[in-house]
């Protein structure tokens, strides 16, 4: 049989719900070569325990066997399955008491329970400790402003934990659902995009939500009562992004500040406290942003259903669009968040020089990495069969039969890595849009508690966009799992494929809202999958 490399979400997802389970005795990384086969025969309960999270399941537990190797086991040994049946009722009362024991993070990235423990209080000291010595608290004023300001920071990191927790999984949670990243890695690989998309980008943003949704004017020599309430919108939003994450439900942030911003508006200075041409730009990308995420991720899978699935060599086509794709999305990148000159023509020329470095270093990692593979489908170069069905056509839709066994393997693969890009595009794009929600209130409340300034002169410290940067991140950790589950896998079975169309296109439009200045993120991301 040949071999053949495992990275499709569905093939692993039938895989465990087997009883037998065949693993290799040797352990080695999802990309190597497997030279021989030797199997070792487990029993399911005894082995991994149960998770509630399916999504956990595929990638916590550290499953990334070859295909091949699960699929010669499939219909043998018929004895052995019933009585791995029979084991697996007898303990799953036991297992699930275990499972109720340990905390949703230590399920998550399958740590004990003591340590995810010591996780969120080393979290929750940072959050305490870490504004003392920030510049932004007001060093030098007088007690009582430095300590209202203290109060303010954290006010500003509970609404940025709880987008961490709820908004983070938009950018992640496909690339975890399809198997690309597992949470750990997304996790990390999320704190330092989303830090630099904060720290870069964040300004564009933060500066509509600080007075592009309230009328100054009308506030004028009301600093206390204008203070109170952005501090009272960040904690009503904050509030019910938690319950929200609790139960998993993916909602959106910006939907959830805005609006409490509105409604304090409302209740002081009715209608004419609220900028209401500026609210009406920004709800109608909430409309907008969402129908062309939907066409984008329409247009992207549909051109790999195009030029990929119904090549003559789904691999080598695979590979050879992947540089394509990255030489787009790092050239967006680059021109859009790093431009080098005011100058479009010469910040043009450094995206794209950014765009071809890329496009190769992605080209020689694929080619080093599938190239064996890649090396024997070109030999192979199969004539293509003949259609045993007339194809049917649906409006736009088509039943183009995809690749079947090495070439699929050799699709899933690029995409794998694919995913992983776009995953990093979409978590820099969400940094540099929804850390604004958090950080844009706290920004105005500091700057009127500290200076008596107009939201209209307001400028956003470095230290305060890597506060919400860290509560971002910090909500991640501790809940995101959550939203990431529904995300990954109650929306929409991914593959690398679909998880790389959904991405790409979200990522594209949520960088363009935010280079606009218009907050913008989750419905996107539903749409485009």
């Amino acid at each position: 049989m040949t071999s053949s490399y495992c990275l499709s979400s569905i093939r692993n997802t039938a895989f465990f719900h087997t009883s037998r389970i065949c693993l290799q005795k040797d352990r080695l990384c999802v990309f190597s070569h497997c030279p021989g086969r030797e199997f070792l025969t487990l029993k399911p309960q005894e082995s991994f325990p149960k998770s509630s999270l399916s999504v956990l399941r595929l990638r916590g537990s550290g499953f990334r066997r070859p295909f091949a190797a699960f699929a010669e086991a499939e219909g043998e040994h018929v004895q052995d399955v019933v009585r791995a049946k029979e084991l697996h009722h007898h303990h799953e009362g036991n297992a699930e008491s275990d499972d109720d024991e340990l905390p949703g993070m230590a399920k998550a990235f399958n740590i004990s329970s003591g340590t995810a423990s010591a996780v969120s209080v080393c979290i929750a000291l940072a959050a305490l400790v870490f504004p003392l010595f920030m510049g932004s608290l007001g060093q030098g004023l007088p007690f009582k402003t430095k300590a209202l300001s203290y109060a303010t920071l954290l006010f500003g990191f509970y609404m940025a934990w709880n987008i961490g927790a709820n908004d983070v999984a938009n950018a992640m949670g496909t690339s975890v659902g399809s198997g690309a990243l597992s949470l750990r890695q997304a996790v990390l690989t999320a704190a330092v995009l989303e830090f630099s998309g904060a720290l870069l980008m964040g300004t564009h943003v933060t500066s509509t939500m600080q007075k592009g949704i309230l009328v100054a004017n009308v506030f004028q020599g009301k600093d206390t009562l204008l203070f109170a309430g952005l501090l009272s919108s960040l904690a009503a939003a904050g509030t019910w992004l938690q319950v929200a994450s609790y139960y998993g439900w993916p909602v959106s942030t910006t939907h959830c500040i805005v609006g409490s911003m509105v409604g304090f508006g409302l209740a002081y200075g009715g209608p004419g406290a609220v900028f209401w041409s500026s609210l009406a730009r920004v709800t109608s990308s909430w409309v907008v942003s969402p129908l062309i995420g939907a066409i984008v991720s329409f247009l992207v899978y549909k051109c790999i259903r195009r030029f990929v699935y119904s090549a003559r060599n789904p691999g080598q086509a695979a590979a050879a669009a992947a540089p394509i794709a990255v030489f787009l999305g790092v050239t967006g990148i680059s021109f859009s968040a790093f431009p080098l000159s005011k100058t479009v023509s010469i910040a043009l020329a450094q995206a794209l020089a950014c765009g071809a470095a890329g496009a190769i270093a992605v080209d020689r990692v694929i080619r080093k990495q599938l190239g064996h593979l890649l090396a024997k489908s070109a030999k192979a170069d199969p004539e293509p069969k003949p259609e045993t069905h007339p194809s049917k056509n649906i409006g736009f839709l088509s039943d183009i039969a995809g690749p079947t066994g090495t070439q699929l393997e050799i699709v899933y693969g690029v995409f794998g890595y694919m995913q992983i890009l776009s995953a990093c595009f979409m978590s820099f794009a969400h940094g540099g849009n929804d850390v604004s929600n958090a950080i844009g209130p706290l920004a105005a409340a500091l700057s009127i508690l500290q200076g008596g300034m107009s939201a209209a002169e307001i400028v956003i410290p470095n230290d305060v966009l890597a506060w919400g940067g860290f509560g971002i991140v910090a909500g991640l950790m501790m809940w995101g799992y959550r939203v990431i589950a529904t995300i990954g896998k109650k929306i929409t079975e991914l593959t690398p494929t679909r998880g790389f169309a959904a991405e790409f296109a979200a990522a594209s439009v949520v960088l363009g809202a935010s280079k606009l200045g218009l907050p913008s993120q989750p419905l996107i991301l539903w749409s485009a999958q």
